[in-house]
Formats: structure tokens, C-alpha cells, sequence
């Protein structure tokens, strides 16, 4: 990772912006997913990091590829969990 890439990937970065969401309510599969999450047992600061570890997914993608956010992959990432199987991919 370049020095750029490594100031929006800290793992701080991006639980700040996965908050952010929550808060702005957008997009708003990020707080269903924190519901979802949370009223299944998942403590809050845990379902927080996981959907971090998603939003990273696209961060990533951004910085390397010089792409645009994939809203569609992140909604199907966010889904997925709490299940983190795709990560390995």
C-alpha cells in the first residue's frame, strides 16, 4: 500500500466513516445492517469492525483499480455478514 492508500485504510478511518454513516443515515443499508447485527446478539463495537472490514473492501478497490465506488457490493457485503467468508477473496 502507498502512503496515500494507508491514510484511508487505518482501521480509525474507517470505523469514523462507517459512524458517519450510521449517523447521516446513508447509505441506509449501513444502519439496517447495525440493527440487524446488534439485535442478533452481535455487541455494537464488534458489528461496527465488521462493517468496517466491508467498507475496506471498496476503499481498496477505489485506490487500486482508480474505480468508483461499488454502492451494489458494499450493500452485498453488509449483507453477508456476519458471515466474513468473502473477505478471502
Amino acid at each position: 500500500m502507498d502512503t496515500e492508500q494507508d491514510s484511508y485504510m487505518t482501521e480509525e478511518t474507517l470505523i469514523e466513516t462507517v459512524e458517519n454513516q450510521i449517523a447521516d443515515g446513508e447509505p441506509r443499508k449501513v444502519k439496517e445492517t447495525l440493527m440487524r447485527l446488534v439485535m442478533t446478539g452481535t455487541p455494537r463495537e464488534e458489528a461496527i469492525e465488521w462493517m468496517a472490514c466491508a467498507l475496506a473492501i471498496e476503499v481498496s478497490d477505489v485506490m487500486q483499480n482508480n474505480a468508483s465506488f461499488n454502492q451494489v457490493r458494499y450493500a452485498q457485503h453488509l449483507d453477508a455478514l456476519p458471515n466474513l467468508d468473502w473477505m478471502e477473496d
